[in-house]
């Protein structure tokens, strides 16, 4: 009978950080070669670390340790974490963090705004950290606070749950050696009570220093240094360093989903030896035994079923007989025959992580279903004598052997903790995920990388491509990857190609967009509308391959015009072989830009793209009213074919740009005796004036090269006195018109100001901007101001208007691709992945679909070394300086002091004045130090609140010198 498998649990997410090993490819083969990765060390390594020299003399001294590399670095910034924060915590608990993250990533799930309730399971060693700054000497109070919540294990659940924004359960796991392993089991647990729908279960086993161990004659440790679990030359365990995470995931929730998942946990159990022991520290067979049996049973497996065992294998004398023996027994009784498991031993190869151990074991478990190869136990001699071998269900491979046991490949975990906390695990090798058909697919796809900082985004650029380069993934898998399953960082790079080898050449290429996303968030997004002669036959198409719900909007946009309208104005914007000619009429133009106008925001609101303020030029000023909510779409489609209509029925004119300024303008107009209007002012070096065709074209010849011209593609003199005799009849439109509250600011152009939200605009008004100039640069210029760092995106066809708004120094984002050009798709594509990277808030989910997760390179984590003075043993404890209080030769320089000490507690310098102390990662516990170092060097007690209201470094000074003043009055 086929088992239920509602209650399987599929490893997703593995990051793991081991002794001697580069990656968990470069661990395999370690594990298929039976290497040993455990480190002797040299003497002088052992001093520099810390070790007593009277230590090193120690005949029971051993100086052997899986060590592992570069334990003590850690990227505080990407985790937001002050200098100081960064120094006090424990090396375990800050690797765990990071690996947290990068399993989450490597899952596919862990970031976005759609990711599952996720729940925290960690587990961490003794903090060796904490032992040496007590050693080091009395920790002040605060000092001391601080350092327990950064060291202990009680906290570190809680700490990734804060950092990754996890909202499930978050618990820690202490059960000594078994605890991460115990915390598989809890995680499979409340993934099964709905608890949660995803879990991170997280150890780590560092110790602090590094280094060899003193043994205890008749203690557990080995004499030689090498660990040789179920060797007839056991002596017992070699320590070593590692942090494992996982992530799991209900197996029915990631069917068709993604990559295949690494492997299943079928089932799980936990009990605890009890009084039935000789000692506190000894196993016992029988509750072994039993917790190998009440797992199999929760699996509703048969231990015939089994092909290999991951052992807890210390390499003890008597304990690994004492696990031989109960998993012997338990595995005899499910139906086993005589050898038909392999028996594995990690600690042979990298000695035992403590607290990770459970980890490892499970994570080599699962290469193993997966790989189909069994290791050999490194370093194997022959059987330990007190090994009951004969008719026993295991065997010890002596060297990497091909999988002998039953399909599907499943295996058992154990592992067994100092007091008497046992725990096994039965796992199975993934199905092979379903083979999806390949489609032809040239679609241009958007691939966004983000970092912390600049420089880890050039590194993040590389794997990448290197990936990609290297690897059979499809391209819509990366895009969709990227985009749902990873966190949207302030350095931001976003590249568009047909194809992993386009993508991966435009990577390694630098090319792209990058960008920064504001200190404080998301940047203002200002939507600007363009006017007439930007418009050209199958404007719209680009746009309706790329945004959301385009054709749905526009449809209900054309709805709103006349019949005969509504099928030119189609035709214009969906057909590249309509007429041009026809197009450049103002009666098709001006509906047909309208319509394309509000249909694009339609769309750029579906990716969650909202503006602040809405701007238009000339025609765009109708269409920017409609999207701010003062006209509704109606009567502004109405409106907007009737001005169209109406403005055919003008004069003949034209229209000639000018590089100077207004008053400039006026200036040549008058000299030439021109009598020509100014119908724009685009900005400081570009004015419109406009008036019939002659009198523009002499007083063009005129100009000669006086200044910069350009004549603009247009037969009508819009703004000008060629206008006046339509006023009447645009009047007479405009009266169907109601205008309402404004939903958002909008630029009133004919007046050259932002009018905010809940403004009301007269129905006249749009009657009379069609007379005045359109004051532009005066308009985008009172939105810039209003909206420091906004973004202006050029929400129609053409490029005129971010030309512009980039003239006058605003950040602007053109959507529309070159008139002309091949690849429309690829250039809107392109545009929106540039808004997202100067800090745009595009649901990027929703640009990115038609892909399944894929396993990716994770982040690429930066940072130095961190270690607390309080560690080192420096003078100033509790300070993070070391550096001795300012001499008393005078008055002491306020702001320099202020500076320094944000210098020193935050671990990067403030630009200027205005850079803010929570920003830098400072937080109310900072805050403290500060008041502290404050009172020590300055002498002045400032108050924590007038610090945190203070926030910038300027605001700090002026709080402190206000401290001083009223101190000395």
């Amino acid at each position: 009978m086929d088992r239920d498998r509602s209650m399987d649990t599929a490893v997703v997410g593995i990051s793991a950080r081991l002794p001697g090993v580069h990656g968990l490819d470069d661990w395999w083969s370690v594990l298929t070669s039976g290497q040993v990765r455990t480190k002797r060390f040299e003497p002088r390594e052992l001093l520099d670390a810390g070790v007593p020299a009277g230590l090193l003399d120690d005949p029971e001294y051993v100086p052997v340790h899986g060590y592992l590399d570069h334990a003590d670095e850690f990227d505080n910034t990407l985790f937001r974490m002050s200098a100081r924060d960064a120094e006090m915590l424990d090396p375990q608990h800050r690797l765990m963090l990071q690996g947290a993250w990068a399993a989450l990533e490597d899952a596919g799930t862990g970031f976005g705004a759609h990711r599952p309730v996720t729940a925290v399971f960690a587990s961490s060693s003794g903090s060796g950290y904490l032992r040496r700054m007590l050693v080091n000497g009395e920790l002040d109070p605060v000092v001391l606070e601080e350092a327990l919540h950064g060291t202990e294990p009680d906290f570190v659940a809680g700490l990734i749950a804060y950092k990754l924004g996890l909202t499930g359960p978050a618990i820690a796991v202490q059960t000594a050696c078994s605890s991460s392993l115990v915390g598989v089991h809890l995680a499979c647990q409340a993934l099964a009570a709905g608890d949660c729908d995803q879990a991170v279960v997280a150890g780590a086993g560092v110790a602090f220093p590094q280094a060899g161990y003193l043994r205890s004659p008749g203690g557990i440790q080995s004499r030689t240094g090498r660990c040789r679990p179920f060797d007839r030359e056991s002596d017992g365990v070699v320590a070593g360093s590692g942090v494992v995470c996982v992530v799991l995931r209900r197996l029915s929730d990631v069917l068709d989903h993604g990559p295949e998942p690494y492997g299943v946990i079928l089932g799980s159990a936990v009990n605890n030896d009890g009084a039935a022991k000789a000692g506190f520290y000894a196993p016992s067979a029988a509750a072994q035994e039993a917790v190998i049996r009440a797992a199999l049973d929760a699996a509703d497996v048969s231990a015939a079923s089994l092909g290999y065992l991951e052992a807890h294998g210390t390499g003890t004398r008597i304990g690994d007989p004492i696990e031989w023996t109960a998993a012997t027994a338990a595995l005899h009784a499910g139906g086993a025959p005589p050898g038909s498991i392999a028996l594995g031993a990690l600690k042979a190869n990298i000695g035992h992580l403590d607290a990770a151990a459970g980890l490892a074991a499970l994570v080599k478990a699962l290469f193993v279903l997966r790989n189909g190869v069994v290791p050999p136990i490194a370093g194997y001699t022959g059987p330990n004598p007190l090994l009951e071998t004969a008719g026993s269900p295991l065997r010890i491979p002596t060297e990497a052997e091909p999988w002998r046991g039953p399909e599907p490949r499943r295996a058992g975990v154990s592992a067994f903790g100092i007091g008497g906390t046992n725990v096994h695990v039965v796992v199975e090798q993934a199905s092979p995920a379903p083979l999806r058909q390949a489609v032809p697919d040239r679609r241009p796809r958007l691939v966004l990388l983000s970092a912390a900082e600049e420089g880890v985004l050039a590194t993040a650029a590389t794997r990448l491509a290197e990936h990609l380069a290297t690897t059979e993934v499809d391209l819509a898998d990366v895009s969709t990857t990227l985009a749902t399953g990873r966190a949207a960082l302030p350095e931001r790079l976003a590249v568009v190609g047909r194809s992993i080898a386009e993508v991966a050449d435009r990577l390694r290429a630098g090319a792209g967009a990058a960008g920064r996303v504001p200190q404080g968030g998301s940047s203002p997004v200002v939507f600007l509308f363009p006017g007439q002669g930007t418009q050209y036959p199958g404007m719209a198409l680009a746009f309706a391959e790329v945004l959301p719900g385009f054709l749905g909007a526009l449809q209900l946009c054309l709805i709103e015009f006349p019949a005969d309208v509504r099928a030119r104005v189609r035709a214009a914007l969906l057909d590249r072989d309509s007429s041009a000619a026809d197009l450049a009429t103002t009666e098709l133009a001006q509906p047909a830009l309208f319509a394309l106008g509000y249909t694009v925001a339609s769309g750029l609101a579906e990716l969650g793209v909202v503006p602040a303020a809405v701007l238009g030029h000339s025609l765009g000023e109708i269409t920017a009213a409609c999207v701010a909510g003062i006209l509704d779409l109606p009567s502004a489609a109405r409106f907007v074919v009737e001005r169209g209509r109406i403005m055919q029925g003008c004069p003949p004119g034209a229209m000639l740009a000018l590089g100077c300024d207004e008053a400039r303008t006026r200036e040549l107009l008058s000299a030439g005796g021109a009598h020509l209007d100014i119908a724009a002012v685009n900005g400081p070096d570009n004015c419109v004036v406009a008036g019939p065709a002659a009198a523009v074209a002499e007083f063009g010849s005129w100009l000669g090269d006086r200044v910069h011209t350009r004549r603009l593609a247009t037969e009508r003199a819009f703004h000008s006195a060629l206008v006046d005799r339509a006023v009447p009849a645009l009047a007479e439109a405009a009266g169907d018109l109601v205008p309402r509250p404004a939903r958002v600011a909008f630029a009133a152009n004919w007046v050259g100001e932002v009018l905010p939200p809940g403004s009301v605009v007269a129905a006249e008004d749009f009657v009379r901007q069609a007379r005045r100039p359109v004051r532009f640069a005066d308009g985008l210029g009172a939105v810039a101001a209003g909206y420091p760092g906004c973004v202006a995106v050029e929400a129609g066809p053409g490029r005129t208007l971010a030309t512009m708004a980039t003239a006058l120094g605003t950040t602007a984002v053109p959507l529309s691709p070159h008139r002309g050009g091949t690849d429309g798709a690829e250039a809107v594509l392109a545009a929106l992945g540039r808004l997202w990277a100067v800090g745009g808030n595009v649901d990027t989910g929703r640009l990115c679909v038609g892909g399944h997760r894929a396993r990716l390179p994770t982040y690429p984590f930066a940072g130095r070394r961190w270690l607390a003075p309080e560690v080192v043993g420096a003078s100033d404890a509790g300070t993070g300086s070391g550096k001795p209080p300012v001499p008393d030769d005078g008055p002491p320089d306020v702001p320099a002091v202020v500076s320094r000490l944000w210098t020193e507690l935050l671990g990067s310098e403030a630009a200027n004045d205005h850079a803010d102390f929570f920003h830098l990662g400072g937080d109310s516990l900072l805050v403290v130090h500060l008041v502290r170092r404050l009172h020590r060097e300055l002498g002045v007690t400032v108050s924590p609140q007038a610090l945190l209201e203070g926030r910038t470094l300027g605001g700090q000074t002026a709080a402190v010198l206000a401290s001083l003043g009223s101190e000395r009055i």
